[in-house]
């Protein structure tokens, strides 16, 4: 291993191969620490136990022990034994999709095996790998310094000192114990972020061998806040379950009073109990939340809170940068220009003519050697086009001066055959000006040059060289007598989804923001092209001289921003969401976390992006890709449209069975649901508002209305009516039927069939009634959903075997129906169907609301 300066290079490695990888990973694990997310078997059972509905049905099980009838208990305990076995499949399956989930969101490493450099997933990393670590990386493991330059590491998470401390490489000499901490050690370790620098290291230990591992897992402890929806829907089973109780308690009272049969009375209580509970909101607010999260994954998104998902529909600002997710991030040089000569490139693949070898040699030298910035690769591979790799060879690295907000270029010191130390610099045009202090007439002359080439939509970098004998380098790259080379545009296109998707977000009422850090012509090509007007354009300088009431105000009409700095993206975000605006915001690099954060959703880029990027936001664009952005906003809008359309059910389909369940008991007629008969329904009711409702294709309008408001209420009062008045008109049918079974004077038995059936045929109405928020008839029976015609011709089938088989037929105390009987169930739930379809047609767009 050799010193250089600031900058040390080992003797070379290809690191381990995949074979030895493969081996270690088998017999050391994966490079994770144990997580409590995953529940076992026994505790789903646990949770199901506690649920009211299972305690319910063993109660109403021990009545009919009481009561001699062993039938009925065994049927009883059985649907227990389904709703436990429904509730541990269903957590399986979710359990599943969230462990997919998880592998996607692994912090990725950057490894080198067989010579190669491979981004793989954290967990993958195994002892003795070689990483590469750079500024914005969560380290994956324990690992030793090899080379590395102006590294500097957080390591608050393991020593609480939030000041990052500087690592220096390994060396031969005393050993030095491996802890975290202090400043010159060559020791970097799993969970600490990397500030500044870049290096390579080599991996000691890994997962419950790491320094995190040894001090516990205690951030698999941490108890995050109730979402929002959650504790609404909490609320609302809570008082469902008091209003339940108390009428159960008072026919139980009403039936033993008037009748006599206290056990009787019993039953009748546990039925109506059953009715009133809606234990399937819980059910459904997890299915919705995990499948939603597995359906915005299938757009290349990644769904890190699950609160996101309720976010998405209320965003009326959408925060993106331009490189990479407006653009293809592919640049080419397409212009160069020294002070005398210039040339455009008529194509991307063109190799520039003679008299820019120095330009491209001195950008090339201030790039990373490493190439992974689109513009280092532009420079290299010019560079390779005019045949300068053996002269860029040559010298030796010496020290990096890194890009800051105080001076926004970068410099690359290098030692030269002759011994003298070569300066190359690269950035922002006025920054170079700066460095080379030039005189006003020529910087006034440059400029100019710069707005004509940035309004081509071309990214504008100057490019400066400075040549010192041997010795001490300064501390700044201030004071290199810089010379001005020349200026470089770079042409990156633009992602051709992009204005479709703009429109999109436009008509949906949400204002596209566009922030960068290139110049303003070439921002404002960008956003033209894009379908952004932008109107007037704020920089980053504006933004130093307004306090936040005066940024506020400028914001609010301001679709581009350019020239900004990473930290000043908070000040805009603050500033959006001072005027009560919803702001989704994406960002990729370590300074981009705060305003990620702040954000309303924090969108982080997943290719270029940097682990604590990722972190700080809500979910992860995996493809860096705008139109995803567009396309999960759209999934956003669609999943809380189900979610509301599946509440709705819920509430309306428990007011039918709750009436059937009472209207016996006050009249004095035969009861019409027993407990068995409520569980079979809750079977049909429970797979319908989680899995048909959550299959419901979007809204034909999801994208052509404007953001919901941020505090609007997930069972609005007008959604709570909505479904009363479907319940009680679905109670109305029902009780019709009824009625006509106990006007003909039929059996006990076949009038209870008679209403069991009505009341499956309205359920069936409320199902394609709540299909859409629309009011079209034929559309309730012609939107494609595959999981409702599975479901419906389950509930068929089963309906069937209880009527016409008659062993069920007598567990059920259900008698046979005839032809006219099914009609009148049918016609009622075909009825009931047509009159919410013309409710929907005269209550129109309200009903989204």
């Amino acid at each position: 291993m050799r010193r250089s300066g600031n900058t040390l290079e080992p003797a070379g490695t290809t690191g381990l191969t995949e074979a030895e990888a493969a081996a270690r990973l088998r017999i050391e694990g994966p490079n994770e620490l144990p997580t409590a997310a995953v529940r076992r078997w026994y505790r789903v059972v646990w949770d199901v136990v506690r649920e009211p509905m299972f305690g319910l049905l063993l109660g109403a099980g021990a009545v009919y022990l009481v009561l001699g009838d062993l039938e009925e208990a065994l049927i009883l305990l059985g649907f227990a034994t389904l709703s436990v076995s429904i509730a541990a499949v269903q957590e399986s399956r979710s359990e599943r999709v969230l462990e997919a989930l998880r592998d996607l969101s692994s912090p990725r490493a950057l490894v080198i095996r067989d010579g190669r450099e491979r981004r793989i997933p954290g967990r993958e990393v195994v002892r003795g790998d070689l990483i590469h670590i750079a500024e914005g990386d969560r380290v994956p493991a324990d690992a030793t310094l090899l080379s590395g330059t102006n590294v500097l590491v957080d390591e608050s998470l393991l020593t609480g000192e939030s000041v990052p401390v500087r690592k220096t490489v390994a060396a031969g000499g005393a050993a030095v114990a491996a802890v975290p901490g202090g400043d010159d050690l060559p020791f970097v370790f799993s969970g600490t972020l990397v500030v500044g620098g870049t290096g390579k290291a080599i991996v000691s230990a890994t997962g419950g061998r790491s320094e995190i591992g040894k001090i516990g897992t205690a951030l698999r402890d941490i108890e995050a806040s109730v979402p929002r929806l959650r504790q609404q829907t909490h609320r609302l089973v809570a008082i469902f379950a008091a209003v339940g109780t108390a009428l159960s308690i008072a026919a139980v009272i009403l039936y033993g009073l008037l009748r006599g049969s206290w056990l009787d009375a019993l039953l009748g209580g546990i039925a109506l109990g059953m009715s009133m509970l809606p234990e399937e909101i819980p059910l459904v607010l997890t299915v919705f939340m995990v499948m939603g999260a597995w359906r915005i994954s299938r757009a290349s998104v990644l769904t890190r809170k699950a609160t996101a998902i309720e976010t998405l529909g209320a965003a009326t600002v959408l925060c993106t940068d331009k490189t990479g997710t407006l653009t293809l991030n592919r640049m080419s040089i397409a212009h160069l220009e020294t002070l005398h000569e210039r040339w455009r490139a008529p194509s991307p693949d063109a190799s520039p003519p003679g008299g820019f070898e120095g330009l491209i040699q001195t950008g090339s030298l201030a790039s990373a050697r490493e190439a992974f910035d689109p513009m280092d690769r532009a420079f290299h591979e010019a560079a390779e086009r005019v045949g300068l790799p053996e002269s860029r060879s040559e010298p030796v690295p010496v020290r990096a001066y890194a890009l800051n907000s105080d001076l926004l270029a970068m410099t690359n010191v290098w030692r030269s055959p002759d011994g003298r130390h070569v300066a190359a610099a690269k950035g922002a045009p006025e920054a170079i000006f700066d460095l080379c202090r030039l005189d006003e007439p020529t910087v006034a002359g440059l400029r100019a040059r710069v707005d004509a080439i940035a309004a081509d939509g071309m990214r504008v970098l100057g490019v400066a060289r400075a040549s010192v004998p041997d010795g001490d380098l300064p501390p700044s790259a201030r004071e290199f007598p810089f010379a001005f080379v020349g200026l470089v545009g770079f042409a990156d296109p633009l992602r051709p989804e992009v204005p479709n998707a703009v429109r999109e977000c436009r008509s949906a009422g949400i204002r596209v923001v566009m922030i960068t850090g290139d110049h303003p012509a070439t921002a404002d090509a960008i956003a033209r092209a894009a379908g952004i007007e932008p109107g007037t354009i704020l920089t980053g300088d504006d933004l130093q001289r307004w306090d936040a009431a005066a940024l506020a105000e400028r914001v609010h009409a301001t679709t581009v921003f350019a020239r900004i700095r990473p930290e000043q993206k908070l000040r805009i975000v603050s500033a959006l969401k001072a005027n009560g605006e919803v702001v989704a915001m994406t960002g990729d690099g370590v300074n981009d976390a705060p305003a990620l954060k702040a954000a309303d959703i924090g969108i982080a880029m997943g290719s270029r992006g940097t682990d604590v990027a990722r972190e700080a936001s809500s979910i992860v664009l995996l493809n860096d890709d705008f139109g995803s952005i567009v396309a999960t906003i759209r999934l956003g809008r669609r999943i809380y449209d189900n979610l509301r359309k599946a509440m709705g059910y819920i509430l309306a389909v428990h007011v039918p069975i709750a009436g059937l369940a009472i209207l016996p008991l006050v009249a004095g007629w035969p009861l019409v649901l027993t407990p068995i008969l409520i569980a079979f329904l809750e079977m049909v009711i429970d797979p319908v508002c989680s899995v048909v409702l959550e299959a419901e294709p979007e809204e034909k309008d999801v994208m052509a209305r404007p953001p919901r408001p941020p505090d609007e209420r997930l069972l609005s009062s007008r959604l709570i009516a909505w479904s009363l008045v479907q319940g009680t008109l679905a109670f109305a049918a029902t009780a019709a039927v009824f009625l006509l079974g106990i006007r003909e004077h039929m059996p006990e038995n076949e009038v209870r069939a008679l209403g069991f059936v009505a009341l499956v045929t309205t359920n069936i109405g409320l199902i394609f009634a709540n299909r859409s928020f629309g009011a079209s008839l034929i559309t309730a029976f012609t939107r494609r959903n595959r999981a409702l015609w599975w479901s419906l011709g389950t509930t068929t089938l089963l309906i069937g075997a209880v009527l016409t088989w008659p062993p069920l037929r007598a567990l059920a105390r259900l008698g046979p129906l005839h032809g006219d009987d099914l009609l009148a169930c049918l016609v009622a739930g075909l009825l009931l169907l047509i009159v919410l379809e013309a409710f929907k047609r005269a209550l129109g767009a309200r009903l989204k609301h």
